[in-house]
């Protein structure tokens, strides 16, 4: 089968999904070898809608058991982390340790490929919690939760597969250059995945977040295109943060 006879979807490509983006576990032979990871891009934001369902839900749950709302977001956040085994955090620490840590490209790739954390890693995580806990304490405060969870959580993964692209690879190896590079009928399909899924569940307000994730992705992708050159796995995982960040954000605006 050559490239232009592979099709656009599969159903092994949710499953590719879940184990690229979740730590939840996946069935023996759902995963089909012959496919790429970035060909299952279509389908990533289904699996964020999932992840921000299970997180949504023990939000809610807390708040059922007569948690106040800080805690009900905190557990929102903390869910989430559990469920991504921290693979974005971790990817937005070591693009702020890199990015900014180094005044020469070799060395910030270096950095970023380095398991020790510096002081803009910490920042960067710090920032990203508080930020991710304050959107969600102003949406409980406004009586509202899982839809905009839900929502953020499935088009946040929306950026990232358009990041990953438009920009060339930093690297040679490692897991972004592993995963191949997501077809353009597949990040319209993701697209229009993410749209259906913010309209259906917090309407109008969708093309508020749209808006500042876009505007949030495309700079943080210009900068890693000065800076290092292109994309990595850890610039892919800062991308779903300052994403997530700002649709929560924007969507604690809209709904308030």
């Amino acid at each position: 089968m050559t490239e232009n006879d592979t099709p656009l979807v599969s159903a092994a490509d949710p499953w590719s999904a879940l184990a690229l983006l979740s730590r939840i576990p996946v069935p023996p032979g759902r995963i089909d070898p012959t496919r790429s990871m970035a060909a299952s891009a279509w389908s990533w934001p289904l699996i964020g809608a999932l992840l921000g369902l299970v997180s949504g839900v023990a939000g809610v749950v807390a708040l059922k058991l007569g948690l106040p709302a800080t805690l009900a977001a905190a557990t929102v956040v903390t869910v989430s982390i559990l469920l991504t085994g921290a693979l974005h955090e971790d990817g937005l620490a070591d693009t702020f340790d890199g990015l900014w840590g180094a005044r020469d490209r070799d060395r910030r790739l270096a950095i970023m490929r380095d398991s020790r954390i510096g002081t803009y890693g910490v920042l960067a995580l710090v920032l990203s919690v508080l930020l991710r806990w304050s959107a969600l304490s102003a949406l409980i405060g406004a009586g509202h939760l899982l839809a905009p969870v839900i929502a953020a959580a499935a088009l946040s993964r929306v950026p990232v597969s358009f990041v990953m692209a438009a920009l060339p690879n930093a690297r040679t190896d490692g897991l972004s250059a592993g995963s191949g590079r997501p077809p353009a009928p597949g990040l319209w399909l993701g697209l229009a995945l993410g749209l259906a899924a913010g309209f259906g569940l917090v309407g109008g307000c969708t093309l508020v977040a749209l808006f500042w994730m876009a505007l949030a992705s495309v700079m943080l992708a210009r900068l890693a295109r000065t800076r290092i050159g292109g994309q990595t796995g850890d610039i892919l995982g800062a991308v779903q943060q300052i994403s997530e960040i700002a649709a929560l954000a924007s969507l604690a605006a809209c709904l308030a």
